[in-house]
């Protein structure tokens, strides 16, 4: 864009350079002024101090060439250190702090029984312990303790075998058919036509409170989701956070639950989000499975 003359800069050359109190050359006549030596020439190359060698184009290649092997080896030993900054996943056990989220290596789980789908095989550590409470909070909150026959194939694979045989009734018990007429399901713990009960748990941290080669106690904290979802449900689906802490023992190569109790919280305070409709929650359960959890 010209400012005021055909040169862009707002006005010809000879302007220009009057401004700047140098005034025009004669036509046909440049002059140039050297000064005295020592002083440098304006017009010319910069003069080189004497006895100042030129550096080597080649020493500059070698130099640069170490400068990228030494960039080089220092990002690949970048992969060496520990992920996250974690230095260790046990506090030798009792311990109150947190511990570190990332990954321990060790393998988590072996497999999964054939009937339950329950997670089995842990491994005889802190870590291992703290997944089998994951996993056995999540099946002791999922909608199959509602059912009769359902829970009693849980029960035996989530507890001691001693332990089993004295919750299966006080579990019978607390599962009465007028427990679960009173939110909404029949004797066999299923929703009415038309309606999907809710029930799932997801674990979002363990805790060891005490453990030894042989037993742990690990408190696992949750949230969940719980309710009838359906038009006109009595019963709608809510959330809720509490803490389930099992006392766990080592039990033919895998660690089984010996007694848990349950407290609420810690909760956050609720969000102002708006609630999705029941279909949508009815399909989310339908189509979204579960996880094995691991420490």
């Amino acid at each position: 864009m010209s400012l005021g003359g055909d040169d862009g800069y707002g006005g010809d050359y000879e302007g220009h350079e009057a401004r700047r109190g140098r005034g025009a050359a004669p036509e046909g006549h440049l002059t140039r002024t050297r000064l005295p030596e020592g002083d440098g020439d304006p017009y010319g190359p910069p003069r080189r101090a004497p006895g100042r060698p030129k550096p080597s184009r080649n020493l500059i290649t070698v130099v640069g060439v170490i400068v990228l092997l030494l960039a080089a080896i220092a990002f690949v030993n970048r992969g060496d250190g520990k992920d996250g900054g974690s230095s260790g996943g046990d506090t030798g056990g009792g311990g109150t702090e947190a511990q570190p989220t990332a990954p321990t290596g060790e393998r988590p789980v072996d497999g999964k029984n054939a009937t339950t789908d329950i997670a089995s095989g842990f491994a005889k550590s802190e870590q291992g312990a703290q997944s089998a409470a994951a996993n056995y909070a999540v099946a002791l909150g999922s909608a199959d303790m509602y059912n009769r026959d359902r829970r009693h194939e849980l029960v035996p694979q989530i507890f001691t075998a001693a332990a089993a045989d004295r919750l299966q009734t006080r579990l019978d018990k607390a599962y009465s058919a007028a427990s679960l007429e009173r939110i909404g399901l029949d004797a066999n713990g299923k929703a009415a036509d038309g309606m999907t009960y809710v029930s799932r748990t997801a674990p979002l941290g363990t805790k060891v409170g005490k453990f030894s080669g042989t037993s742990a106690t690990v408190a696992v904290w949750c949230t969940g989701v719980f309710g009838t979802a359906g038009e006109g449900s009595k019963n709608p689906v809510t959330n809720d956070w509490f803490t389930l802490t099992l006392k766990l023992r080592w039990v033919n190569n895998d660690w089984k639950a010996e007694s848990y109790s349950q407290k609420a919280g810690p909760a956050p305070v609720n969000s102002d989000r708006t609630a999705s409709t029941a279909d949508e929650i009815a399909k989310a359960v339908e189509q979204y499975g579960g996880f094995t959890y691991a420490r």
